[in-house]
């Protein structure tokens, strides 16, 4: 007589967790700081020098022009991640950042939230925006911040045929949604050697947006952080410190 085989099914609970898991792991490959999964990407430099890279997304703007004074009071260089339509509008302020030798890096052309979208898509946002700021500045940008800190399927592709660096983040300022004495306060105490925090001198792609906070944050970050013995420089110095 043949015997049934008998096969455990799986409970609708454990079902749920597996779903659960999959959707974290996803989230973590599309945005976590140090997924590899579609693309390389930087977010912190080494802990053995006392040094930080401030960088901004989303500009330039009007408001650009306020960090840029904060900035050269204290002496510091920042990384200024910018749309291409943007710098489109504004070429004189994308120009203004580089000759206040600060460095430019390519945050794409119109700020698209990337999941789900074409591969080819991916690739022209990030082409557009190279070659605006090349329009504009005469320079190339090296790195590339994907919006949102999204990444997805074509991105890796885009990165190598541009020759860009990936650059992720170690602490985020929210400073598009939380006061400047919170903002401040988020970064000065959570900052450590070799960090990049992300702040914006832009909101999307909003034409002049309010980026009040932002700049009152930037003027108390700045000297907390230098009282603190930090040294500011750019993404690219904090990642490749000359010998």
């Amino acid at each position: 007589m043949s015997q049934a085989c008998y096969t455990p099914q799986m409970s609708g609970s454990a079902r749920l967790a597996m779903a659960a898991g999959a959707v974290a792991g996803m989230a973590w490959a599309v945005r976590g700081r140090s997924s590899s999964v579609f693309a390389p990407s930087i977010w912190r430099g080494g802990r053995e020098r006392r040094s930080i890279a401030l960088t901004f997304d989303d500009g330039p703007t009007p408001g650009t022009v306020r960090i840029l004074d904060i900035l050269r009071e204290y002496g510091v260089k920042g990384t200024f991640f910018q749309i291409g339509v943007q710098v489109a509008l504004r070429p004189d302020v994308a120009r203004w950042v580089q000759e206040e030798g600060h460095e430019i890096g390519n945050h794409s052309h119109t700020h698209p939230n990337l999941a789900l979208k074409p591969a080819a898509t991916i690739a022209v946002e990030f082409e557009r925006a190279q070659e605006t700021i090349v329009n504009a500045t005469g320079t190339g940008p090296v790195l590339l911040r994907a919006p949102y800190g999204v990444r997805w399927f074509g991105f890796r592709e885009a990165q190598r045929r541009l020759k860009l660096t990936g650059a992720m983040w170690s602490v985020i300022g929210l400073d598009w949604k939380l006061p400047a004495e919170a903002v401040s306060k988020r970064i000065v105490t959570r900052a450590k050697e070799g960090d990049i925090i992300c702040l914006h001198d832009g909101r999307g792609t909003l034409k002049d947006p309010d980026i009040s906070s932002t700049v009152e944050a930037v003027r108390r970050i700045v000297p907390a952080l230098l009282e603190k013995g930090y040294h500011f420089e750019t993404v690219s110095q904090l990642i490749c410190p000359m010998k």
